[in-house]
This record gives structure tokens, sequence and C-alpha cells, in this order.
């Protein structure tokens, strides 16, 4: 019975159902070749000398034969001495059956009932059940009988088991015998009481079946209830089951009635890769299928097994899956299921390993907050703002009420009739973009939602989403913008949300198709948002109508939005004139707003000129909602929101005392008492305001890291009109680029490029187009004169081309020319929306793709929308929390922030009720592999984590002394700034020509592209991809008078094009720092993945 094909032969002769199959072993592939063609794919090939799912494939198809074949041939010759196979015809996902028989050697065989192994993993057992749950009786004593009469038919003596499937129709086939005790005996000896490894050792002694008590089949006991096996063994199921290998640093196996463990191993115990994975088998048993489930997983649940990992979690998604529980699993149950059953997520063990290891990291090689330049965080962690004890049990009312229950046609006509100036308060949002980098995190906005629903449920709106916190939330908070959304929703029910929508933009820096953009819109709005602040970069008035429509469509309140610019108040300023606000305003209305924010970006908006226009407005549209959001850099923003609510403003922008100033929104406090008492009443208490302001005054301490350190405010802002939101991130990219000396250029060199570009609206994305290029101007030494009359030469940086391109819509008064023409050198232009001359994004199948990569349930309807938006932010996002788990989102901020000290207890809050207690301990001395163990007490439980040292000599290796680039030879190409090379585009030997990428650095998250400054033959490449280099660091050397040089202009026709793969796509903007300090994904809009950095070409 050794033999399968013998075995398959035996069945044959005694009247046993095979299913069709060679019953001789094969010597090589023709043969299965032949046998499939004669009854049809698919089919399985076996060793015909061995078992536990070693040297069987499953074949599909002639062109997968061969190779199965040898690869199945050779792993049966490794673990079997013989490579032998034969092959059947594979039948779909049916029942795996085995029948434990006993046989002595005078000829008596009895069967001991049934266990069901259809649980299975690339054919190998991994739970069994006895008996089998809801198998037909008449299939059992079918199967009873055939297994019986093929033991009698070879004269078989001792244990054994004779193995089936049983398809859906309730046919069985005969598989073949193991003759021998295997791994799931337990299960038959704890439902018939007989030990059969006893009963094997005595008929191999010479006893017979009646010796033993089991004379006839009638004297073997019947089942009493059920038992499951589970085998727990060193594998990672997150890692396609790796073997796991190390020290036992803690084993606690579970215990009580109904639960046997047959396990050698304990505590201290060294578990190796290369022998059998298996840790213990977990038996349970009870009178019912049910309650031996429950009994099994509050036996795995009990486990705690520490030092390596284990497919506990997996046994658990098994066990609770509803297939397995109604009793119907078969052979293909866990590859059907695999996207349920392969989600550890809910994994309390697994979820405090990815957390431990995020903690240890952070220990051994320091926190990678990119912007986190400032002062540490306070170790200080605020508590819980309190709400007022007037407002205590106070049933939460507001606006929200009005805008649910009625429409937004209603809430409009509401806000009109209110007396007062209502607020939108913008500390989850503007606020915190403004000041600390948008950095920000859920934890710290939930800590103070309750008392915020509270003191402000009289207030217009709160700012809280959008812009660039959904870029930031996913890059570098690591959690999900929706979850924030969502989370502070279910914790502010009173309060109209408000997100900031960059129109056919969404929230990104590119353009999107529509559908896109319109999915993004309905689920904003299904998910909490309320208004929707719609405003273009350019006040292009085609991209705000399509905004406004997608609002409109999904439900939303429409708030048409202008961006502010100039000064109205100077009578030289002839562009931005109030004929060219109120024109604006005159289209939007016409297009259905419900309601008309003006949006300063920069605090331009003075009081006069905030009096000015809202009095026109309010006389021109006096139905209208009109919404004023500023800054307050300039320091007049207090003055100019009054002003703004004198002339007819219905809401004003401003921020809680201790979030607002400089950069950020005007003082709520001075406002909410400026007005009290007047008809403009905000109906704020001002009293309550000191509980939030207090509240955010601590947390903004724990965000030290990303203060940019301003004083005061700075009247230069009326000179340079940098948004405030760029303001100091720009500053803080200007610095790690090597500028930081040079800022009062950069300021200079922003004014200048905003007057070569034609005097633009500058806001996301168009700021960003302003920003890159006045760096730009700076490297390269360049006033606003020398940049028109070299641009011919000149590599502009990425979204400099693709403004000039229209990618991201049409300025108000014209591309500038000449500069345009020179910038583009012939480059196709986009003329009208571009959003609207892009196919639909199918995002059907980018959520199969996303499924079929991270699993059903780790994928939603949103996660697909942030996927479209920002491809590879998403997916650098999902890989994190893959490997640190979403339990970051949970961490007090200034653990998520900075290494915790030793001895430093941190306390997490899973679930409302249910917190951790972490504390270090200590961190290990380096390993010779590299790696230091981090030692932590988890509720008091001694942990170890083991860290890769990334940042000791023995990893990093010594900074070699690298060549400069000789400034005197133009084929000597330097590396422009401070950077790590991240792809190096040429080799040495190779021509290249003038303006031919050569390399492409990123600093700070921007990329640039080197470029050939001449035509030549590479001769030397001095730099290897991750290198850091300095500015000034040799990257390439060109040998112009190379006889294999290619002529000038041969490169179809345009010597600055670098090739179809890094060529600037439609849809796609430069991968750069945006306003709020983060990269912005070039390739965010559209199925193009491809980024074209910013290009230099070397001087």
């Amino acid at each position: 019975m050794g033999d399968k094909t013998a075995a398959r032969r035996a069945a044959i002769e005694c009247g046993v159902a095979i299913v069709p199959g060679t019953n001789q072993a094969l010597q090589s592939a023709q043969e299965a070749l032949a046998f499939a063609e004669e009854v049809g794919y698919p089919v399985i090939l076996k060793a015909a000398m061995g078992g536990g799912g070693r040297g069987m494939r499953v074949v599909r198809n002639d062109f997968e034969m061969v190779d199965l074949f040898n690869r199945a041939s050779n792993e049966a010759k490794a673990a079997f001495g013989d490579g032998s196979m034969f092959v059947e015809k594979y039948v779909e996902e049916p029942r795996h059956i085995e029948v434990q028989i006993l046989a002595d050697a005078y000829g008596n065989v009895v069967h001991l009932y049934e266990r069901d192994c259809s649980v299975q993993r690339r054919h190998q057992k991994v739970v069994e059940i006895a008996p089998a749950p809801g198998l037909a009786d008449e299939i059992k004593e079918a199967l009873y009988a055939d297994a019986v009469k093929l033991a009698r038919h070879v004269k078989y003596r001792n244990a054994g088991t004779v193995e089936f499937m049983v398809d859906k129709h309730g046919d069985r086939y005969f598989l073949e015998v193991n003759p021998r005790v295997q791994v799931e005996h337990t299960v038959t000896e704890e439902v018939t009481g007989i030990d059969i490894v006893q009963s094997q050792i005595k008929i191999a002694g010479g006893a017979s079946l009646a010796q033993l008590g089991l004379g006839s089949q009638e004297e073997v006991p019947s089942p009493k209830g059920f038992a499951i096996q589970c085998r727990v063994t060193s594998e990672d199921p997150e890692q396609n089951f790796q073997p796991d290998a190390g020290r036992l640093e803690a084993y606690r196996p579970p215990g009580g009635p109904g639960i046997r463990l047959d396990s050698a191993v304990t505590a201290g115990n060294f578990i190796s890769r290369y022998y059998d994975s298996l840790l213990s088998k977990v038996i349970a048993s009870a009178p019912t299928f049910n309650k031996t489930v429950q009994r099994m997983a509050r036996a795995l649940q009990e486990f705690q097994i520490r030092g390596i990992k284990t497919n506990i979690p997996f046994m658990e998604n098994v066990l609770r899956h509803p297939v397995f529980l109604a009793g119907h699993a078969t052979t293909g149950f866990i590859e059907q299921y695999s996207k349920e059953l392969f989600v550890f997520e809910g994994h309390s063990n697994i979820r405090a390993n990815k957390l431990l290891l995020y903690l240890a990291d952070m220990v051994v090689n320091g926190p990678d907050h990119p912007g986190a330049v400032g002062s540490p965080p306070s170790k200080h962690t605020p508590g819980t703002p309190h709400i007022p004890a007037e407002l205590s049990g106070v049933p939460l009312r507001g606006w929200r009420e009005v805008y649910t229950s009625q429409g937004a046609e209603a809430w409009a006509k509401a806000v009109r009739q209110h007396k007062g100036v209502l607020l939108t308060d913008t500390t989850m949002r503007d606020a915190h973009q403004s000041l600390l980098a948008t950095r920000m995190r859920t934890h710290d906005m939930l800590k103070a939602a309750p008392a915020t629903a509270a003191i402000l449920g009289s207030a217009g709106s709160l700012e809280m989403w959008g812009g660039a916190t959904f870029d930031v939330a996913l890059r570098f908070l690591h959690e999900c913008p929706w979850r924030r959304l969502e989370q502070l929703r279910e914790q502010v029910p009173n309060i109209p949300f408000q997100m900031l929508l960059r129109g056919a933009n969404a929230v990104g820096y590119t353009s999107y198709p529509d559908n896109v953009v319109d999915a993004f819109t309905k689920q904003a709005r299904i998910s909490g948002v309320d208004i929707f602040r719609v405003f273009d970069s350019l006040n292009y008035i085609d991209n705000l109508k399509f905004g406004i429509d997608s609002v409109t469509a999904a439900g939303g309140i429409a708030e048409g939005t202008i961006c502010y610019s100039g000064d109205l108040t100077d009578p030289t300023r002839t562009k931005y004139t109030l004929d060219y606000y109120m024109d604006l305003a005159e289209q939007l209305v016409d297009h259905g707003i419900h309601s008309l924010g003006i949006k300063d970006m920069a605090g331009l908006l003075k009081p006069r000129a905030a009096t000015q226009l809202v009095g026109a407005l309010r006389a021109r549209f006096p139905d209208l909602v009109i919404h004023v959001h500023t800054h307050d850099s300039a320091g007049t923003g207090v003055a100019t929101q009054i002003a703004a609510a004198e002339a007819g403003a219905d809401i004003i922008d401003c921020a809680i005392d201790s979030m607002s100033g400089l950069t950020s929104q005007p003082n709520m406090g001075a406002i909410v008492n400026a007005l009290a008492g007047t008809e403009l009443d905000t109906g704020v208490n001002p009293r309550h305001l000191l509980v939030l302001s207090n509240y955010w005054e601590a947390t903004r301490e724990l965000y030290a890291p990303f203060e940019s350190n301003m004083r005061y405010s700075s009247s230069d802002v009326y000179q340079h009109e940098m948004p405030g939101g760029q303001y100091t991130n720009l500053k803080f990219q200007a610095a790690s680029l090597g500028l930081g000396n040079a800022w009062d250029k950069v300021q200079q060199s922003y004014a200048a490029a905003n007057r070569a570009l034609g005097d633009i609206v500058k806001v996301t994305p168009s700021s960003k187009v302003v920003g890159d290029l006045a760096q730009f101007m700076v490297q390269n030494e360049l006033d606003e004169h020398g940049l028109v009359e070299k641009a011919e030469q000149l590599s502009f940086p990425g979204s400099v081309v693709e403004f000039m391109q229209g990618y991201i819509g049409q300025p108000s008064f014209g591309f500038p020319e000449p500069l345009r023409s020179k910038i583009l050198k012939g480059k196709p232009t986009i003329e009208g929306r571009p959003g609207a001359s892009m196919p639909p994004m199918e995002l059907d199948n980018l959520e199969a793709r996303l499924v079929e990569r991270y699993g059903r349930n780790n994928i939603t309807h949103k996660d697909v929308l942030s996927a479209a938006l920002y491809p590879k932010v998403f997916e650098e996002y999902q890989d994190f929390v893959l490997k640190y788990s979403a339990l970051i989102e949970k961490l007090p901020t200034r653990a998520f922030l900075a290494p915790v000290k030793e001895d430093e207890e941190v306390e997490i809050e899973l679930s409302k009720g249910v917190s951790s207690h972490i504390k270090l301990k200590a961190a290990g001395e380096l390993q010779d592999s590299g790696k230091r163990e981090v030692y932590f007490e988890a509720n008091g439980v001694p942990r170890v984590v083991e860290v890769e040292d990334r940042r000791s000599a023995e990893t990093l290796g010594k900074k070699a002394i690298r060549e400069k680039a000789d400034v005197g030879i133009l084929g000597s190409v330097g590396a422009p700034m401070a950077g790590t090379v991240i792809e190096v585009s040429v080799k040495a030997g190779q021509p290249v020509h003038a303006g031919q990428q050569l390399a492409v650095l990123s600093a700070m998250k921007m990329e640039t592209a080197v470029c050939a400054p001449i035509a030549g033959v590479v001769t030397q490449v001095a730099v290897d991809k991750t290198d850091n280099l300095d500015a000034g660091d040799l990257i390439v050397l060109i040998d112009a008078t190379s006889p294999a040089a290619p002529a000038l202009n041969s490169m179809d026709g345009d010597p600055l094009r670098v090739s179809s793969e890094t060529e600037s796509q439609p849809g796609s903007l430069t991968a750069s720092l945006g306003d709020n300090g983060a990269r912005t994904d070039a390739a965010a809009a559209a199925a193009a993945e491809s980024k074209q950095p910013q290009s230099v070409t070397a001087a």
C-alpha cells in the first residue's frame, strides 16, 4: 500500500471506485501529456511513493505539463528518494474524507469511522475533524465498506488510513492508503476512546483485534461528540507561510477540559528552520461541532508564544469563517476564500508585534519625519478638553441640522436671514497646514472633537478636510484621511463640515478624469462633508463650473470660490480689479452656487479692500451667502474679517486663539470679543473658547519639530504674495536645497517669477509652479529678464513646463509670451479644461488590482479613490500599514514623532475602555548581523524585538570621498544641489545628446533631472543609485570631441527632449514640494505613472 500506483490497481481489483488515472509509475512528462489528452484537463500529478502534499501539482494545460512534471518529480525524489510520478483526473473542490482502519494478522479488519481533512493548503492538511460534519450517513457507510474491503483484499495488517474524495454530487473516489499512524489520528482517538498507537504496537506484537476488545465492528465504540485538531507551526502566514526560526522567548500553552496537547517544546527552545515547523498539535473535543469550534478558538487565543511567528492567526480565521462553521469546507476552501483568511489586522498579537516594531525602529534608527527640524516634541501630553458645565448634557444643535433636514437652498436662505456673523473654525485644516506643515494627527483632533461640538455649536462650519490634509495624512502621518473624516463626523454631528476642493483637481496637484472627481466628491459627501469650497488655482471658470456641478450632483453645498490676488486699493494694479472679481462672481452665481467664497490665500486682502469687495458683492447679490477666508501673515487679519462682516459677509474664517496668527487665520477670540454685544455677535461664548485654546496650545507643543519659528507677522507678504500655507514650507525647502542663506533672494525671486509668469493667481497647484521657478532662478542666478533671454537654453522645472502647456488650466490673462514659446519649444498644448479631454479612469479595474494585491477585506471604495488620486502615495501607505499596522493612528503623538526613552511608558487606547501599556526597558548592543534587540514590557509581559541598525557604521559603511566636477570643463557635470541619486540614466561609453537626462536627484522629495550640457560620449559615471551627493559632486564626464558624439539637434529635432519615458504626460505634475511641504504625486491623475523630474541643464 505504500506504492500508490499499486494501491490503485488493488482498488480496481476489488471494485472500489477510483479517479481515472495511471496505474503505473510514469517515466516522462510525455506519458502524462498523453493521459491528459485522453481524459481532459485539469489533472493532478502525484508522487508514487510520497505524501504530505509533496510532489503534487495541478496541471491545467499542455503548456504547464513538462515544467510542473519535472518540478514535482524532483521534489518527490528529494523528499522520498524516489521521483516516480503518476497522474489522475483532478476533481475540483471535493471533500477529503479518510477512514481509520485497524487490521490484525488473522484477517480481521475494523474501521474507526471517518475524519474530514478537507481544509488543506497546497494539498497539506491544516485542520482535521472527526466525525465529518454534514456528511450523509449513506456516504459514510459506503466509505467504511470500501475501506474494509480494500484492506481485506490486500491482507492489510496494522493501523492505516484509507483516503477518499467525495465530490459535490456525493460520488466517492479512492485516493490512497497511508500504511501508518497519521498526524491526525488524535481526533479519532478522542471520539472513539481507542488508543491507536497502543493498538498498533500490540498488533505488531501478534495480538488479535479480539484481544484488543475489537473483535467485530459492533464492538468498536460509536463516535461521541466531535474533535478538531489544529497544527500550530512556526510559519508566518503573512509571508506565504515562510518558516520562522529563533528562540522561544515565551511559550504558554492552553489547557482546560476538552483540550489535548501533543507537543515537545518549551520556553527557551531554539526553533530551527531546518526541521519540521510543527510546534504543537492542539486537539479540542466537545459534544457538538459548534462547541468544539468554540473550545478550539479559546485554546488558540490562550496560546502565548513569543520570539517566533506562528500560524495561529490564520487558524483563527479558518475557525470563524462561515463556510467552515457550516461544515461545507472543501479542498478548495483556503484558495477560494484566501482574501478573507489572510487578513490578520484584527489579531491582537500581530498588531501588537507590528506596533512594537515601529517603536523599536524609532529607538534604534531615530525618527523619520520629513520636515521635522525644530525642537523635539513636548513631554507633556495634554488631556481631553472638558465640556463647560453649562453645556454638559445639553443636546447638540447646529447649522448642519438645517442643511440635512431642509437641503442646501434652505440652508443658504437661513444663513442670509441670520442676524449675526457666523464663524468658520480652520484649526483642524488650514491653521495647522499653515503653521505646522499640515502634520496635525487625527488622534489629537478626536480628543478635542466633543468639546468643539459643544462650544462651537453656533459656528457656521468647521474646515477640517481636503486640500493638503488628504495627501499628508497618507504620505507622512500614515493614516487614512477617510477614517479621519468619518471619526470626526461621528463626534461632531451638529456643525457643518467644510472641505477645500480644488475644482477639477479634487485634492490633488494635477488634473484628473471627470469620473474620478465625481466619484470622490460623492464619497466625500457620504462620509460627512457638507460644504465644498470649490476653487481653481487660476480662477479658471471652466474648472470651477465642473467642480460646482460635481458637488451639486453629490447633494452638497456648493461654495463657488474666487481666489483673491493683487490689491484692489492700488490703482496701479490693473489686472485684478473690482470689475474682474464682479464678473467672475456673476458667472459663478449664474451657474447655481449656494454660497460665494472669497479665498485670500496669502493675506493680501486689506481691510479697505474687504469693505470695497464685499460691499460691492452684497449690493449686487443681496440674497447670496458670502464667505470670506484670509490669512494673518501681515497682521491685519482680524481687521480684515471685521471689515468683511460689516460690509455684509455672512461667514468669516478664523482659528482658535492658540492656532491663529502669522501665516494662519485671524484670532477667533479677538473676533468673538470684538463683535460681542453688537448686531454681528457670533453667538460663541468667549470664556468657553479658552478651553479649546488651552488644549490646542499644549497640543501644538507636541508638533514643535514642524514649527517654522516665525517670530512675527510680516508685511513683506504684500511684496512677494506667497500663500500662507506655502511660506513656511518653501522656506524649509529652500534651506534643504542649500538656499537657506539666500531666503531673501528666494522671496525676491518668487515675486520675479510671478511677474515672469504673467502675475497669476497663486494657490495650489499654481503657487507650486511659482515656487519651483523661484528656486530655479536662485539656483541658476537669474532675474526675470535673464530668465526670458536664456529660456531657450534652459531645462525648466516640469511644473513650469506643464503650466505653460495648459495642464492645470488657462490663466485669466493668458500665457506670457515670448517666455511660453521659449519654454515649450514646440511641445503640445491643451486648450480648454484638461479633464474634458481625458478618458474616464476604469475604477472597477483599479479596485480589482488593489483587491488582488491587498485582499478584499483590506480595500474599500474609499481606498480605490485614494489610489486613483495618489497611486504611489497610497501604495506606500499600504506598505507602511502592512508593516506597522493601522494602530499607528492610535499612538500618542509624542511616541509617534520621537523615540520613547528607557522606562518611559506609553498608553495606547485600542478601543473605548481597552488600553495597552508599553514600556521601553533597553536597547541591546549591535550584533554581527547589523541588528539590535530592543526590550519592552507590554502589559507587564517582557517582549523583545529585533531591528536592523541602519545608522551603524557596519550597516552604512564609511562615506566615500567624492570627486568634484571641474567647472572649467563643460562636459564635467556636477550635482546642482545636495540630494540622493534615485536614477542613473546613462553608462560609460554611451553617446548622449545635449539636454539628454543623465541622472535624477531627489532632495526633500523634489526630483531634479540632471541633463547633458553638450553632446558627446560618456567617459565616466561617478555615481550609483542611492548615493548621497553634495552640490558640485561629479556625476558624469562627457567627451564632446569623441568621433562617436551625436550630431546636435539629432534627437527628433529637439535637442532638449529626454525620451518618451521621461516626457511630461498630460495630467501629471512634477514630483516636488507642494504648499503643504509634501511631495506632490506626479502621476496622481491618470493611468500615466510616468514622472518628469525638475530638469537642470548642467552649465
